[in-house]
């Protein structure tokens, strides 16, 4: 008799076993896709963006300003009443009365006039929110300038590793054309060993542009603030733009730059210092209200003491003339602080237009020599297969060509970094 229907055990256990097999594959497909996951793709834009997101100096340098805020308001406390209380228990074994002693007093103080020494606290505090907020921007057009320069880096490594490996390509091939007419007995085993040696050389040279290569988008990432084991595919590429501004310009605008303007504002802030040591030589006025009680916790009575009290130094044995002969001596070392910084900044504009002109004129030059170098292989090779030139014609010329190559990406590099440290020397806002 057969029984349709029923449980089986074979065919179970062959689906339990598919099933299995089944959620393994989506594992193995789920952990490929992590494993393998497209890299990250930045433009520079992007990077700046992040950097400017995630760097620690940034928020430190926000921290900052949030900082000078805060001493704005303590200042503007000096210009409102202060109220204190204040409270003592004796206890007393011995009293005759049976009782303790308990005292309480609430004062208040208000200074009226300082001379102008609060006026003066405010105001330096104000500037000083100002000098935090231009720190935060000087902050941020310094890290741009980071990591502008991170980007080219592995731009530049990106594409010498690029050179490397072909230059590591063209020798090995040379090397197996001089193999074959060893084993034919054209050339001597000295050309074996030559081609040997270069293509052992330009491998060693592939390993440390690669680890240079490794080592600049370790720097960006550390920049940005990111994972640093993120893979990175960058969109920009090393390429020569037009720088518009001119010299002159450049070096107007400099004269704006927040570090300039914070030296600026310190000169405001020091002349605000002699104000508030010319204070001392002037008359305070205070306003106080004060009510004492003993016996309970609450006031019982209505007896306050109001007073009006002003105070004039006379002779302070020179001490408030020392104080503005040093505020005077400040002043002129943030005037002269701010010269000097209008003067750096004019000179580092300077250095980096005039470096970036030079390498504006290398990478043109360097475009003529990669095509003459180019040229310069392909006739060495085919005179060598000819038999009519000689490995060494092959190998300076390959030589020739990889410098000539590095020294144009070299050149693309220097002209991208100095144009972004000139937009740093001249105060372009960072975005």
């Amino acid at each position: 008799m057969n029984i349709k229907g029923g449980y089986n055990p074979v065919k179970n256990k062959k689906s339990v076993r598919n099933s299995a097999k089944l959620v393994a594959a989506v594992l193995v497909m789920l952990n490929a896709s992590i494993a393998f996951a497209s890299p990250v793709e930045l433009s520079l834009t992007d990077s700046v963006a992040l950097a400017l997101k995630n760097n620690p100096s940034i928020k430190m340098a926000q921290s900052d300003k949030e900082k000078s805020k805060w001493g704005v308001d303590e200042a503007q406390a000096g210009k409102l009443p202060t109220v204190s209380l204040g409270s003592s228990y004796n206890l007393k074994d011995n009293n005759p009365t049976g009782g303790d002693d308990l005292s309480n007093s609430l004062r208040m103080n208000w200074q009226l006039y300082s001379g102008g020494r609060v006026e003066g606290q405010i105001d330096q505090a104000k500037r000083g929110v100002d000098v935090a907020d231009l720190g935060v921007e000087k902050t941020k057009q310094q890290l741009k300038l980071d990591t502008t320069t991170a980007y080219f880096s592995i731009l530049q490594t990106k594409n010498l590793v690029e050179v490397n490996q072909q230059t590591v390509t063209n020798l090995q091939e040379h090397l197996t054309s001089v193999q074959a007419k060893y084993d034919a007995g054209v050339v001597a085993k000295s050309d074996v060993l030559r081609a040997e040696v270069e293509l052992a050389n330009a491998q060693q040279n592939l390993i440390k542009a690669q680890n240079n290569y490794d080592l600049a988008v370790s720097g960006l990432l550390n920049t940005m603030t990111i994972d640093p084991g993120t893979e990175l595919a960058l969109t920009d590429t090393l390429q020569y733009k037009k720088y518009e501004r001119s010299l002159d310009d450049s070096l107007l605008a400099a004269q704006s730059r927040p570090d300039v303007a914070q030296a600026e504002a310190n000169v405001k802030i020091a002349d605000t210092s002699i104000k508030m040591a010319k204070s001392g030589k002037l008359p305070s006025v205070s306003l106080s209200a004060s009510d004492g009680w003993s016996g309970s916790v609450l006031p019982d009575s209505d007896d306050w003491t109001v007073g009006l009290s002003a105070s004039w130094s006379l002779f302070d044995a020179g001490s408030t003339n020392a104080k503005v002969k040093q505020a005077d001596a400040s002043l002129d070392k943030a005037k002269e602080q701010a010269v000097q910084v209008k003067n750096s900044a004019a000179l580092e504009v300077r250095q980096n237009y005039l470096s970036m002109q030079e390498a504006e004129k290398r990478i043109d030059t360097n475009k003529v020599a990669v095509g003459k170098a180019e040229e310069d292989l392909v006739i060495a090779r085919e005179k060598y297969n000819a038999g009519v030139g000689t490995n060494l014609d092959v190998i300076d010329a390959q030589l020739a060509l990889t410098q000539a190559k590095t020294n144009e990406i070299q050149a693309l590099y220097d002209y991208n970094v100095n144009v972004a440290k000139i937009d740093k020397a001249i105060g372009l806002k960072a975005e």
